[in-house]
């Protein structure tokens, strides 16, 4: 434990004084990092006390086999580091860099890219599953067999062993290219951010706030649940890793209350893949973006154009357990909402509350004066670690201090293991150029419907990402898609905002939803039929994408700078959020029949994707109409 406690200390304080002041070359930094992440994964899964029972007996042969890949692990890149490091130049073989002996380069230097790249795809497997490097494989035999191919296929020339050890390992366009650097530039701080955040308590205090807001509502528990998930979700960017956190008391909560286990399971699913969608932070996707949207945009444009669509999916899921809380209480006559927050915390309520609101507007002033994301998220940083001192019911010890490192580490470190996998596929799309022969496909349907083309493009990031992380699956998709997204007839930004949405809400699509297993697993449920709950209460995911990219305004994006019309817009899809929560819910006043749900339903849709404000007036009348009429029946 010391030991680990020793490598994620050392990890955050490389990448937090790295990427401020750097000392080593870029590159360099990068294979430190991923060294630091895959020597931290191997170490703490082992392979043979979690995969190969039949072994277990043979201590001897399992301390072989770490002591081998530790030393494989270290070896290899530290080889590779000091063949990179200008600083260590005195030690490169013929004098030149391994960069500057690209295609030249020696039969040790194979071997040991060959070995890294085998270290790389099992500590993805043992972090984040076997999809990714069987994904990475694929890449590579792709490459290596391309020749052979049929024409639906997109053959090419071909390449060796030795040029894809070159290109993915050795070089800077595959494991140490755009993935890693993402992870080490922007994403880690953030996570640090939100650890060190967590660990004064100030995360807690949205957890209080939402309990005293609606705690005298029906369906108070369910509320806090969406509010706080949205929230934690936010700052770990991950729906499984939220969904297994805050899910602990909410879920449990919620079912005190009356929920049933799927429903509540659902609930927090559906509330915590959610949180990677509500800015400032976004988990690493709006980094992502900044290195792949052309042209260019800076953080702030995409967290401003993030919110309004974050605001109306949690807008509908409230509404939504608000309108189903509600029929709970028809059908069952009563539903407990009698949350009884602690009334002897006011101190540690309002010095973690003043924290939080401080580190959260520091971080978006340093944003507003244009500071890059990794220098504003340092210095909120160290101002967090600053301001915790005032009060001791925030104050952080050195025990805390390391438990946010460890925290981070272990967290971050599937991430650092992920991008390293993606970089070999990154690496064989840029070798072979099948990224370029995707779009001519893609490219004649989106010519003919728009809409077709967008709903080809949510089924591949869904398939995608029913095994991937959300961020890596964007990543992947945005590098396939990349091409003809500027084709599109939509804002660049809004087409890579679809693609991150439906990363997010494969968390919650059957059969392979990841965030609604971890829930029904707390909640001891039906996983299939938690998985369905969270689909349904989640439904508002899949509409948005389509929102906004038939309506930019809603992204506070505007072509002919019409400002009332960007109003109007937002606000009918607002309203359309009623329509959408009856309909799911299936209540208002009384028990609703499923064809009036279907119709609510289908009502809200068109008012979403809906270009035309005519449109969309006519078919809001419709809507009040109905509820008018059933209003009076009841």
């Amino acid at each position: 434990m010391r030991l680990n406690t020793l490598r994620s200390a050392a990890l955050s304080l490389f990448v937090l004084i790295e990427v401020n002041y750097p000392i080593l070359s870029p590159q360099s930094g990068l294979i430190l990092f991923a060294f630091l992440g895959v020597e931290f994964t191997l170490a703490n899964d082992p392979v043979f006390d979690t995969h190969l029972s039949l072994l277990s007996n043979k201590d001897w042969l399992k301390r072989l086999c770490h002591f081998l890949l530790a030393i494989g692990t270290v070896g290899c890149f530290a080889y590779i580091f000091v063949q990179t490091e200008p600083l260590l130049k005195n030690f490169w073989v013929d004098g030149r860099s391994l960069g500057n002996r690209a295609g030249m380069e020696s039969i040790v230097d194979y071997t040991v890219g060959s070995i890294g790249l085998l270290l790389v795809l099992e500590s993805a497997r043992r972090s984040i599953g076997w999809i990714l490097p069987a994904l990475a494989v694929l890449f590579m035999s792709y490459s290596i067999f391309g020749s052979i191919l049929p024409d639906w296929l997109f053959p090419h020339r071909g390449y060796t062993w030795s040029r894809i050890v070159s290109q993915v390992f050795l070089g800077s366009q595959g494991v140490f290219g755009i993935a890693l650097r993402v992870m080490f530039t922007y994403v880690f701080l953030f996570v640090l951010f939100g650890n060190v955040l967590e660990k004064t308590g100030s995360t807690s205090y949205i957890i209080r706030l939402a309990e005293r807001i609606f705690k005298p509502t029906t369906g108070g528990s369910a509320k806090v649940a969406v509010i706080s998930s949205g929230v934690m979700g936010s700052l770990s960017g991950s729906a499984v890793a939220n969904t297994a956190t805050t899910g602990t008391f909410t879920i449990p909560m919620m079912q005190s209350a009356g929920f049933k286990p799927t429903i509540a399971a659902g609930v927090e699913a559906a509330a915590s893949s959610g949180g990677a969608l509500m800015p400032p932070i976004m988990g690493a996707g709006a980094y992502m973006m900044l290195e792949l949207i052309e042209p260019s945009v800076t953080y702030l444009q995409i967290i401003k154009s993030a919110i309004v669509p974050a605001i109306l999916y949690y807008t509908a899921l409230l509404l939504i357990v608000h309108f189903y809380s509600h029929r709970l209480q028809h059908t069952q006559g009563s539903l407990v909402s009698d949350l009884t927050p602690s009334t002897n915390d006011a101190p540690h309520y309002q010095a973690q509350g003043w924290l939080f609101l401080l580190a959260f507007f520091i971080l978006i002033l340093f944003l507003i004066l244009k500071f890059t994301p990794f220098r504003a998220v340092s210095l909120s940083l160290i101002f967090t670690l600053m301001a915790s001192c005032i009060s001791p019911h925030t104050r952080l010890t050195f025990h805390d201090l390391l438990d946010a490192f460890m925290k981070t580490a272990t967290s971050a470190t599937s991430l650092i293991t992920a991008a390293a996998c993606v970089g070999i596929v990154l690496g064989m799309v840029t070798q072979t150029g099948v990224g370029t022969k995707l779009p001519e496909v893609l490219l004649p349907m989106a010519e003919h419907s728009r809409l077709l083309a967008f709903a080809l493009l949510m089924f591949s990031t869904i398939l995608l990402g029913l095994g991937l992380p959300s961020s890596i699956c964007y990543l992947l998709v945005a590098t396939f898609i990349g091409p003809m997204l500027d084709q599109m007839q939509t804002p660049p930004l809004a087409a890579h905002l679809f693609i991150f949405y439906f990363g997010m809400m494969a968390m919650v699509t059957p059969p392979v939803a990841l965030a609604a297993y971890t829930a029904g697993a707390i909640a001891k449920a039906n996983l299939m039929r938690t998985s369905l709950a969270a689909f349904r209460f989640a439904l508002v995911g899949f509409a948005l994408p389509y929102a906004f990219v038939f309506n930019p305004e809603l992204l506070l994006i505007s072509k002919d700078g019409n400002l009332l019309k960007m109003i109007v817009k937002i606000g009918l899809t607002f309203f359309s959020m009623i329509p959408l929560a009856t309909g799911i819910a299936g209540f208002a006043r009384s028990e609703l029949t499923f064809g009036l749900r279907v119709a609510l339903v289908l009502a809200a849709f068109l008012v979403l994707v809906s270009t035309k404000i005519w449109i969309q007036m006519i078919v809001v009348g419709i809507i009040i109409g109905i509820g008018i009429i059933h209003w009076r029946s009841n």
